[in-house]
């Protein structure tokens, strides 16, 4: 989506200003992993409009592969409208009914591009859309464990896009399809009945996922790693402490990309959590959505120096 953000610190009845930049978790994480110098690519669709070419160029231009974005000129671009909090949550507001995102179909798959993909990254904002972007999402799945890709999967649970009964059915059938499932506390409340961690774990892992981390806000992350009923590792890793917390948006998929990435590198789930609890901390000292992701020696500097 496009995002256009207020300007001002006020309601958005009196924002007479908005600052353009772009949205949505998926592209969030690609980008993310871009810049710490990882090969992605993005599938989606977009308007034939002046929103959809700025998103493209823009997500291209930080080395993301857009080769699969497909424009649909009887479409338009969605949108996202979010004010600008001096503290907590900022309220977003969407504007998406109809858009080209919502409108894919399976057909944009093309089994090749998933030749030597390691990852897949889903999460549950984009079934939420329409029932054909969750056959698409489903037929996504079946394609990258046939190419033997591992499926990570970022609940991300949006109750203005549906209601709690429709997301709890479709995001646990979804977590079921995963590897790797990276829910907040609340998320696994809505899902699970509790935010427990013992029981959180055991029942993701019954479920048959391998990776289960679960954010615990600020405070940091648990996490477990089981093969084969056998447990790997398992832990609680803490937070990075910020001094100031400009924008709480993006933090999760910022979250993510520390995770992927370092499980990309060959590094251990504690490890993993470890830095995704750092990307997560950067991205909240500034304004945006992936402005405060970090590039390789950035995120180095910044370890370092923790």
């Amino acid at each position: 989506m496009v995002m256009m953000v207020a300007d001002q610190s006020d309601s958005l009845q009196f924002v007479t200003s908005y600052s353009r930049k772009i949205a949505g978790a998926e592209s969030n994480v690609a980008i993310g992993l871009a810049r710490l110098g990882h090969d992605v690519g993005w599938i989606s669709a977009i308007g034939d409009d002046p929103f959809g070419t700025y998103i493209r160029n823009t997500i291209r231009g930080e080395g993301v592969d857009t080769s699969r974005v497909r424009i649909m000129p009887e479409h338009p671009t969605g949108m996202l409208v979010k004010e600008r909090n001096e503290i907590g949550d900022p309220k977003v507001f969407y504007y998406r009914r109809g858009s080209a995102a919502s409108h894919i179909t399976p057909d944009i798959l093309d089994d090749n591009y998933f030749a030597e993909t390691k990852i897949l990254h889903i999460t549950g904002i984009f079934p939420a859309l329409s029932p054909t972007c969750l056959e698409t999402l489903l037929a996504a799945i079946r394609i990258a464990r046939k190419q033997g890709a591992l499926v990570t999967f970022d609940p991300n649970i949006r109750l203005k896009l549906w209601n709690k009964e429709q997301a709890k059915e479709t995001l646990l059938k979804l977590a079921a399809l995963s590897d790797l499932i990276m829910p907040g506390r609340k998320e696994a409340e809505i899902l699970l009945g509790t935010g427990e961690w013992e029981a959180v774990k055991e029942c993701f892992h019954k479920a048959g996922n391998r990776y289960i981390v679960m954010k615990d806000g600020p405070d940091g992350s648990y996490y477990s790693h089981q093969e084969d009923d056998q447990v790997v590792e398992e832990g609680y890793a803490k937070g990075f402490p910020v001094r100031r917390v400009v924008d709480t948006v993006g933090a999760g998929d910022g979250f993510a990309v520390g995770v992927l990435s370092a499980l990309l590198e060959g590094h251990s789930l504690q490890q993993a959590v470890v830095r995704g609890n750092a990307i997560g901390s950067l991205a909240v000292t500034v304004q945006g959505d992936v402005e405060g992701y970090p590039t390789r020696r950035q995120l180095e500097e910044y370890l370092d120096e923790a």
